[in-house]
């Protein structure tokens, strides 16, 4: 039988602690209802962009209240997705003994995937749809904003590569391409140790779909690819 192509993977935090983290698949329906909440996301995304956060952090951060905050990461902790760390001092404050007893979380690093379409159920479905609408919007939004803050000066001003393009590939094909990309973004994933100076946390996303069958097959006159830059036809 031929390979499946993977489906979309959750989000993970940069810092991991393993080159090759084994793939995990996210198939228990209760799991995913738990991920697919939509403060929980951004209490995910926000440990993921930002690192580790008490309940009260993360409320004046988001706009929640603590009891809420507290709530939603014992229930993503209950599913493996957060985790209690060490004590930790906020950016920018010298280290207070005083507070010793805040329970500090930070995101579980992991390969985790879906199951693909063709195994969901219709519940699976509806909760996939919800899950993705949320995680698309926000990466949308963190886009948006990193170009309205990018009249800084300096070179990540400039840190914008994208690529728009087509290739013709059978399905075995498609998940030999997406496992290849996912190893290549695990040869760049390191310990906070071993990150060089002035690196920053990167977002990177994939995206790939079939053409419609409705459309006549053709090749495109030049695809768009990094910085505005045409490419040959696929």
């Amino acid at each position: 039988m031929a390979p499946e192509p993977r489906t979309p993977r959750a989000e993970t935090p940069a810092e991991q602690t393993s080159p090759t983290p084994a793939p995990v698949e996210l198939s228990d329906l209760a799991t995913l209802k738990a991920l697919a909440q939509p403060r929980r996301q951004r209490m995910l995304q926000h440990l993921t962009l930002h690192g580790p956060a008490t309940s009260a952090t993360l409320a004046r951060a988001l706009g929640l209240n603590t009891g809420s905050t507290s709530y939603h990461l014992r229930e993503l902790a209950r599913y493996g997705f957060v985790e209690e760390t060490e004590a930790e001092t906020e950016p920018g404050r010298p280290p207070d003994h005083g507070h010793g007893r805040e329970r500090w979380w930070r995101a579980v690093p992991g390969d985790r995937r879906f199951p693909p379409r063709s195994r969901q159920s219709s519940e699976m479905r509806h909760v996939m749809d919800e899950l993705n609408h949320h995680a698309y919007a926000a990466d949308l939004e963190l886009f948006e904003q990193f170009q309205r803050d990018a009249a800084e000066t300096g070179p990540w001003a400039d840190a914008f590569p994208y690529s728009r393009g087509t290739i013709r590939l059978t399905l075995p094909e498609l998940g030999a391409f997406f496992e290849e990309y996912i190893a290549l973004l695990n040869r760049y994933k390191r310990p906070e140790a071993e990150t060089p100076a002035g690196a920053r946390t990167v977002l990177t996303r994939f995206l790939a779909f079939p053409a419609p069958l409705a459309e006549p097959e053709s090749e495109p006159e030049a695809d768009l690819a990094c910085n505005g830059k045409e490419t040959e036809p696929s």
